[in-house]
């Protein structure tokens, strides 16, 4: 029954994405330490789902539309604080990070993603 209801679960998985941590290294020559970019996590099954939710603020009376995107991926996926996500789905390929603490479900995990504004 467990694997029946994740293989349900992941059927529904339409992406693709990359684990992207931006990691610090050596240089054996200058002895340097600089970062990188460094991929993790290849190809990993996936999907995103978009939520639009509108808003109206006390003092103003235009509305404001915010999009929420949620990534559900594999349950035992650990994605470090502060990674990128490559994420390709429908043939379109964006980069986002983590803004929230996954939700973990015994069969996947969703988290709330935002558009990657560069390493902090």
């Amino acid at each position: 029954m467990v694997n029946a209801v994740r293989k349900a679960i992941e059927s529904q998985y339409k992406g693709i994405c990359t684990i992207t941590e931006y990691q610090s290294y050596k240089d054996p020559v200058t002895k340097r330490t600089s970062h990188k970019e460094v991929d993790v996590l290849f190809n990993q099954p996936c999907k995103l789902s978009f939520k639009s939710i509108s808003s109206t603020g006390e003092n103003d009376h235009v509305g404001t539309v915010e999009q929420v995107v949620k990534l559900f991926i594999a349950p035992e996926i650990s994605i470090k604080a502060g990674s990128k996500i490559t994420v390709t789905q429908n043939g379109k390929t964006n980069e986002y990070s983590q803004s929230g603490v996954p939700a973990f479900y015994t069969h996947h995990q969703e988290i709330i993603l935002e558009l990657f504004k560069g390493w902090s």
